[in-house]
């Protein structure tokens, strides 16, 4: 798996990332045909990419009451669901493995979409998965606007329509000092990188503020406890903030004052 992939994968994962729901239609433009009924439901999904990285974003599917309700004939083979990328994002995968539906990537990563291949009631369960792209200089904390959800039939008129939630996420800051596994003072130094301009907070494993600092234009930051740590074995992490988003550093372990007894060289033993 290439690193994007990874980078999908664990953002969905760690996070939840889609915010799922059904909402009343509303009209289609004249170029999508006949607007759903009010009866219809509204295609929704929602998800956090923090910039230079892919996400996944997830349309819910229609559940077997909600798909009945749509207007006009049964869902059936070569019905599709389109999804349009966000302003300044592209669309790079479509990559659901279900049986029964078949993704494709416009060439341009304007859009991409999932076309039925079976008549076995398709659209009724499950959630569709498409992985987006986010530029690198997006800013931490901002909505890319005008992602479009549409769920068309074999002749293509739509019978659902909705939009999807993009988010630009913040970079997980890097926690690099203080050295893990080695005796520390009552006051180490914390120091690390993340993205420029965002508020670092140190915590320690009880979630007792260490200290805090503000990433550079480089990206550096460092700071130090005003207050003794405890003597023992403890854990730090780090938290950027930035424009009302987050993101945490790994844990670290640390040990203050004497080596801990899994630090402790082990003594010799001599021979019987």
């Amino acid at each position: 798996m290439n690193r994007s992939s990874k980078t999908a994968a664990a953002v969905l994962t760690a996070a939840g990332l889609l915010a799922g729901g059904w909402l009343p239609a509303g009209a289609a433009s004249a170029d999508d045909g006949p607007g759903p009924s009010a009866g219809d439901r509204v295609l929704w999904g929602a998800v956090t990419i923090p910039p230079g990285r892919d996400g996944i974003v997830e349309a819910a599917g229609l559940s077997g009451g909600e798909a009945a309700e749509l207007s006009g004939p049964a869902l059936g083979s070569g019905s599709t669901l389109t999804l349009t990328a966000p302003d300044g994002a592209r669309v790079t995968g479509a990559p659901l493995s279900t049986a029964g539906y078949r993704g494709a990537v416009a060439a341009d990563g304007r859009s991409a979409a999932y076309t039925a291949t079976s008549e076995e009631q398709p659209w009724r369960t499950g959630a569709y998965p498409f992985v987006l792209a986010v530029p690198a200089d997006a800013e931490p904390g901002t909505r890319l606007n005008g992602c479009v959800l549409r769920l068309a039939d074999a002749r293509g008129v739509a019978r659902a329509t909705g939009g999807c939630e993009v988010t630009v996420g913040l970079p997980s800051p890097v926690l690099s000092r203080p050295e893990s596994g080695v005796p520390l003072g009552a006051r180490p130094a914390a120091a690390g990188t993340a993205h420029p301009g965002a508020r670092i907070t140190v915590s320690d494993q009880d979630g007792n503020e260490v200290c805090t600092d503000t990433a550079g234009p480089d990206g550096l930051w460092s700071c130090a406890p005003a207050r003794d740590l405890p003597d023992g074995p403890n854990r730090l992490q780090a938290k950027a903030t930035l424009n009302g988003v987050g993101a945490t550093s790994e844990q670290i372990r640390i040990s203050v004052g004497s080596p801990t007894p899994e630090s402790a060289p082990a003594l010799a033993v001599p021979p019987r």
